[in-house]
């Protein structure tokens, strides 16, 4: 710690480097990713990417009642959803799309009901999800653009 400054003693302004102006140290302009980040963004992409249904048509999950979620995909938060509830319904899907199995989507996803939510869902989910699933099936992406 610093011994604190005799009230006699006087600040010499020169001795302060004066702070460096805005245009003179600019922010680094954003670049593409270095190999490794790439490659574990690859990595992330294609987990969830296998866990996708072949068609969404397979998607036969509830569309109603109370639906509980094994611990593996339920494991912080929430079990038990209300699907009468509308923020339960979304939550209950947010957390399907990132944390289920490939076996688990047909058992807890509907796809009449994922593509109603899909406008407003597609928000919630990170950026990673929504790109697997909107390129996997496009009718998810042509369900947004009609809804804006």
């Amino acid at each position: 710690m610093r011994a604190p400054r005799a009230s006699n003693e006087r600040h010499d302004p020169q001795s302060i480097p004066p702070l460096p102006s805005s245009s003179q140290h600019a922010a680094p302009l954003p670049s593409a990713p270095s190999g490794a980040v790439a490659e574990d963004l690859a990595l992330y992409r294609e987990k969830f990417r296998r866990r996708l249904p072949q068609s969404l048509d397979e998607l036969h999950g509830p569309t109603h009642g109370v639906v509980d979620l094994p611990l593996h995909m339920a494991w912080s938060g929430m079990t038990s959803y209300d699907l009468g509830k509308p923020r339960q319904r979304m939550g209950l899907y947010r957390t399907v799309l990132h944390e289920g199995l490939r076996d688990d989507l047909p058992r807890h996803l509907n796809q009449d009901l994922l593509l109603h939510l899909w406008p407003v869902l597609r928000t919630l989910v990170g950026r990673t999800v929504r790109a697997v699933w909107e390129d996997a099936f496009p009718q998810l992406a042509s369900r947004t653009r009609a809804a804006a």
